[in-house]
């Protein structure tokens, strides 16, 4: 009867856990909902100024970023919520030829030194900006005269302070690595919603 009882208590106690990271994540939106606006705004200016003018995007992330990067490059290419031609976009780091080429730090600097070219795009994606392969491949990006959207969370890190006035930053400003994800997430969303409504137009209330 007891351990019926604490194991009662036990998932009660789980039950409001889970509820909790819900309230935080929502309260962190809100939060952050005024102060992304204008970065996220300025994010959609500068990607469709580099994709209507003829560039590519090239998006880049390490460890969990990985996927969001490959993420972002696939609705580019295949569209969020709407139908349109493809926009030109790449993940780095993805295939297994970099991968072998390209195991160490500088294996992503080494493709966007490959690919990138002036008026192409470098997007990198990190939850706290301090990942040595990330500040290589702004590096070689400003090499190749291209524009970098930094989405970072924390204080931005090191990547932060690579970025030159021309480049664009939307740092989350949050310092677990988990809730910064989840705002990244939304903002890769906001973009392609942003790139949507002025190509397309706005949508129509469903």
């Amino acid at each position: 009867m007891l351990a019926h009882a604490r194991a009662g208590m036990i998932r009660a106690m789980q039950e409001l856990r889970i509820q909790q990271h819900f309230i935080d994540s929502a309260d962190l939106y809100y939060q952050v909902s005024e102060t992304l606006a204008k970065p996220v705004d300025a994010a959609v200016q500068a990607l469709l100024a580099s994709v209507t003018g003829g560039g590519k995007v090239l998006v880049a992330g390490v460890g969990a970023s990985v996927v969001m990067a490959q993420y972002l490059s696939n609705l580019l290419v295949g569209g969020f919520e709407r139908e349109r031609p493809g926009l030109p976009a790449v993940a780095l780091g993805g295939d297994a030829v970099w991968a072998l080429a390209g195991s160490d730090e500088a294996g992503l600097s080494r493709q966007v030194h490959a690919l990138g070219h002036a008026g192409d795009m470098l997007v990198v994606i990190s939850a706290l900006g301090e990942e040595p392969s990330l500040m290589q491949a702004v590096a070689a990006a400003h090499d190749r005269e291209m524009t970098v959207l930094a989405i970072t969370g924390g204080t931005g890190g090191s990547v932060a302070r690579l970025l030159r006035e021309t480049d664009v930053q939307v740092c989350v400003p949050h310092e677990r690595p988990a809730q910064v994800r989840e705002v990244q997430l939304l903002v890769l969303h906001c973009l392609c919603d942003g790139i949507d409504a002025q190509l397309l137009g706005e949508q129509e209330p469903m």
